[in-house]
């Protein structure tokens, strides 16, 4: 039997859980080869207000992929993109992914849109017209979370009528299955699966209790198990979002139990207990 093999594109940190160090261990425990480029490498995630570290530039990129390309290393059955900081290394990776999509035209491309939350963005803005343009109509599936589907969408997104219309907009981009990973509310999260194929479209909601903390890595966190369990569980789109986000409550509930216990010394939240959660 031969091991699925993924190819992760996003930001890396030495200490704590964002960006890859989220999602390369849950796709190894869920038995697949992953291979990852770190899009940037810091020393901490930027939650903590001081970190050094540097920064993989476009053509860093293409040298990554083109060493890959000459060992005939490009065949992949997933691809995984989260957080990017410039228009021309995300406008390279839309190579990357063209290029993987040539060599295995049924490679499933998930892509995190990574711009921000909580009113921030963590990204210039000049990068929402190019995930709108040119990487939506590559991807196959979006996980954005409530911030990031108002800013590529244009629209107001608060109610099920809002996140059906706001769904409804990226399927016309291109994309089939569009996750909204949290729309909030006081007391609990509802996360939307919307998928369309030709002109038959279907939606599903799960209601999730909601913990009050902040974490951070809990959307690399989701967007990871999400690709893992869509190919284990044969794209069944209900189970694929129940068991994703059972997962992803354990975790979080473990953070935040530990939080209690041992609180953060810094001004970031605790780091997600990743490792904790193996089972």
């Amino acid at each position: 039997m031969t091991t699925k093999r993924v190819l992760s594109i996003q930001s890396h940190v030495v200490a704590g859980y964002v960006g890859n160090k989220c999602a390369v261990f849950p796709l190894q425990v869920l038995g697949y080869e992953v291979d990852f480029i770190n899009s940037v490498q810091f020393s901490n995630h930027t939650g903590y207000g001081q970190w050094k570290g540097q920064v993989l530039n476009d053509i860093d990129l293409d040298d990554l992929f083109e060493g890959l390309k000459m060992n005939n290393l490009t065949t992949y059955d997933s691809l995984l993109t989260g957080y990017v900081g410039s228009e021309s290394f995300l406008r390279k990776i839309c190579q990357v992914v063209k290029g993987i999509k040539d060599k295995n035209p049924d490679s499933v491309y998930l892509c995190d849109p990574v711009l921000g939350d909580d009113g921030h963005f963590y990204v210039p803005q000049s990068l929402i017209p190019i995930y709108v343009n040119e990487v939506l109509p590559l991807a196959d599936i979006i996980t954005p979370n409530t911030f990031e589907i108002q800013h590529l969408t244009g629209l107001t997104v608060k109610t099920e009528a809002d996140v059906l219309e706001a769904t409804q907009f990226l399927h016309d981009k291109g994309v089939a299955t569009v996750v909204l990973s949290s729309l909030d509310s006081a007391e609990e999260i509802a996360t939307y699966v919307s998928h369309r194929e030709g002109n038959n479209r279907q939606v599903w909601k799960v209601i999730s209790p909601k913990i009050a903390s902040k974490f951070t890595g809990s959307g690399d966190l989701f967007s990871a198990l999400f690709l893992g369990w869509y190919s284990k569980l044969n794209r069944d789109l209900p189970k694929v979002l129940v068991t994703t986000l059972a997962s992803m409550g354990k975790v979080l509930q473990r953070t935040f139990e530990y939080s209690q216990i041992f609180p953060s010394t810094s001004k970031a939240p605790t780091e997600l207990q990743l490792i904790q959660s193996l089972d």
